[in-house]
């Protein structure tokens, strides 16, 4: 008797899914067919830190960087580590 029961549930559960893939591929049919609509032609509004005080765009870099060694970066690291108030509780390694 649940043999019965499992193969009625499993067939229900297949008609259902059938006729959802059914009504979904007949969906999708229609909405290929729709003409599409022009979107509006919105002008892109720019990002805030792009505009200068006025509200007019940017036109200049905004960041330059320049390639320093890694020999350069260190000693500037260490100089601002040795600048700090927190380093006097901590012993200092020789290098």
């Amino acid at each position: 008797m649940l043999h019965l029961l499992y193969i009625l549930a499993f067939t229900v559960l297949a008609v259902l899914a059938v006729s959802n893939m059914i009504r979904n591929l007949v969906r999708l049919g229609t909405e290929v067919q729709k003409p599409v609509r022009p979107q509006r032609a919105e002008r892109p509004v720019p990002h805030p830190e792009l505009l200068n005080d006025s509200g007019d765009v940017i036109n200049e870099p905004l960041l330059v960087m320049r390639s320093i060694s890694i020999k350069d970066a260190r000693e500037q690291l260490n100089a601002i580590y040795e600048s700090s108030s927190g380093n006097d509780e901590l012993p200092k390694e020789d290098a």
